[in-house]
């Protein structure tokens, strides 16, 4: 069985993910594995693929690295990278040498799609939702307009009404564009913006917008400063409150491997790290440095600008958002990791972008017209439905018109797929191979007479980051010590030295970045033993280090 190249075309639902990740799974049984962490509230499996070169260990025994993508229903492109590196990783293993380095001394998790029942419902109806259909945190429709393909084209885009009272008015540069009406405008032609939609108990005079009545967010159901829905919108009844989420949570407790990780979200072409809640001096200093140094690498490899949550990508400057992934895995875990909004429309348009979250709120006419031109021209027109009239069965004579937001605003079109994967494809195993890995640097043995025998190995950490990962992995104890075992055959028996003990933490290449100097050989240790056997006896030593791997040795008496 042979698998297609990976299919750029469109986005996979439900069915069609299980039976790609089932293909390639059967095609390359002794690098991949799948299983499912278990099941949505409507039945659905959650997939995660381990990756890794069984033939040179078990995936727990080497360092890990975790991709995730598609918390949010409606953010396909993840899902789409996710499976792309998948692709790329199974396929390019014996052909490319880093590629083939990586899953012969590392393991990745992948799990493409974790809003499974709410990407469903995004990709085959015409509705969006954040999370997951279950009807959060209200189970009935609320009084107001709720979202409706009312005039049938499959799509909810805007619509426009005709209002004295209205903020806003057709641009004279371009009539598909709304422009706002000064404040001290009158005597034009005004309207009042509104999603496409119905009004659930309209009264016949005035109505307000409905809250969404599916309204979970995943991205606010993690611990890390967890708040109730009335003070963060989305965040669950409790953390890991939802069967997603808490599938993740028990598989990260059983495989503590992992030091770093890539969550994939759209959309803004940014590269996100923690933390949401405070600035960067909450950070130890020398895991800012690593953060801001990893950060960088992903600029000059996918031309995404990395910034802080808390600096550069707040909603409001007097509010953070809690119960963040990306949080909970750096401050409980101690991983270094990003949440990475793929694609952006604006910038692809050639629009500049001071601040992404400002810009959503105001910015020039002129970056509205780049972006139709941009429409126009790259899309050839099919990004933007032109306004059409509509007799709405509650308001009387509507327009409806707007952004195809599915297909190019919230997710890139599948033309401008193939860059995006690849890019984010070769940060992410970049990024993976920083894990620290412990190796055996030296086994010697001594005879000393008779039938003594000195033991001496010694370890070293060949990896980037140092075995504990980084200081707040120290800080919250997230990481066991490394533990020896000395296996003494029959016949041989220990006179000094102890048969298990634990070994320092070592260091890796990153705290030379900053000081070239620094702490020596830091990144080495040794352990001797003195032992009593016949000549020719085996003895073995096996060095377990959680996030660094496992590694074995075995020396003879001679």
């Amino acid at each position: 069985m042979t698998i297609p190249a990976f299919d750029f075309s469109h986005y996979f639902p439900y069915q069609e993910l299980t039976d790609y990740l089932t293909q390639i799974a059967q095609v390359y049984p002794n690098l991949m594995q799948l299983k499912s962490l278990g099941t949505t509230d409507e039945g659905r499996e959650i997939w995660l693929a381990t990756v890794t070169d069984q033939m040179t260990g078990a995936a727990l025994e080497k360092p890990g690295y975790w991709i995730d993508a598609n918390t949010h229903a409606a953010e396909v492109t993840g899902s789409a990278v996710a499976c792309y590196i998948l692709y790329q990783v199974l396929t390019q293993y014996n052909q490319d040498a880093q590629i083939t380095h990586l899953l012969q001394n590392y393991t990745l998790y992948i799990l493409p799609r974790i809003a499974v029942d709410g990407a469903e419902k995004y990709l085959q109806t015409p509705y969006n939702l954040r999370s997951s259909p279950r009807l959060y945190p209200e189970s009935e429709q609320q009084d107001g307009l709720y979202p409706e393909d009312i005039n049938g084209d499959g799509l909810i885009l805007n619509m426009r009404i005709k209002d004295s009272c209205g903020a806003w008015k057709i641009s004279e540069d371009d009539p598909r564009l709304m422009i706002r009406r000064q404040p001290d405008e009158f005597g034009g032609t005004y309207y009042t913006l509104v999603p496409e939609g119905l009004i659930h108990n309209y009264n016949g005079y005035e109505f307000k917008i409905s809250p969404a009545l599916e309204g979970l967010d995943f991205n606010r159901n993690y611990p890390y400063y967890w708040q109730p829905e009335g003070e963060q919108k989305g965040a669950g009844d409790f953390p890991f409150s939802e069967p997603e989420t808490r599938a993740e949570a028990e598989f990260w407790r059983k495989h503590r491997n992992i030091n770093g990780f890539m969550t994939y979200h759209t959309f803004g072409a940014l590269i996100l790290r923690p933390y949401s809640t405070h600035g960067d001096d909450h950070l130890p200093t020398e895991d800012l440095r690593i953060y801001q140094l990893i950060g960088k690498k992903g600029s000059e490899l996918t031309k995404y600008k990395c910034v802080s949550v808390y600096h550069d990508f707040r909603y409001d400057p007097k509010t953070v958002v809690y119960g963040a992934m990306d949080d909970y895995g750096y401050d409980h875990w101690g991983w270094f990791g990003f949440t990475v909004e793929l694609w952006d429309a604006a910038k692809e348009a050639g629009v500049e972008k001071q601040n992404n979250i400002e810009w959503g709120r105001e910015h020039p006419i002129e970056d509205d017209l780049k972006i139709l031109q941009w429409n126009d021209e790259y899309l050839e027109g099919k990004g933007f439905i032109p306004w059409q009239s509509f007799e709405h069965p509650q308001l009387g004579e509507v327009e409806i018109a707007g952004w195809d937001m599915k297909r190019m605003w919230k997710n890139a079109p599948a033309k401008a797929l193939p860059e995006i994967c690849d890019r984010h494809f070769k940060f992410a195993i970049t990024h993976a191979l920083m894990s620290p890995r412990l190796s055996v640097a030296r086994s010697e043995v001594s005879h000393k007479g008779a039938d003594i025998y000195s033991i001496t190995v010694q370890w070293e950490n060949l990896g980037f980051l140092p075995t504990y990962t980084s200081k707040k992995a120290l800080e919250r104890q997230a990481v066991r010590p490394t533990r020896v075992k000395l296996g003494l055959p029959e016949g041989v028996t220990l006179i000094s030295g102890e048969q298990e003990q634990e070994i320092d933490p070592l260091e890796g290449r990153s705290n030379k970045w900053f000081n070239a100097s620094a702490n020596g050989t830091d990144y080495r240790t040794h352990r001797s033993w003195v032992v009593k056997g016949k000549a020719g006896s085996e003895v073995r030593v096996k060095a377990i280090a959680e996030r660094a791997g496992t590694v074995r040795t075995s020396v003879i008496l001679s």
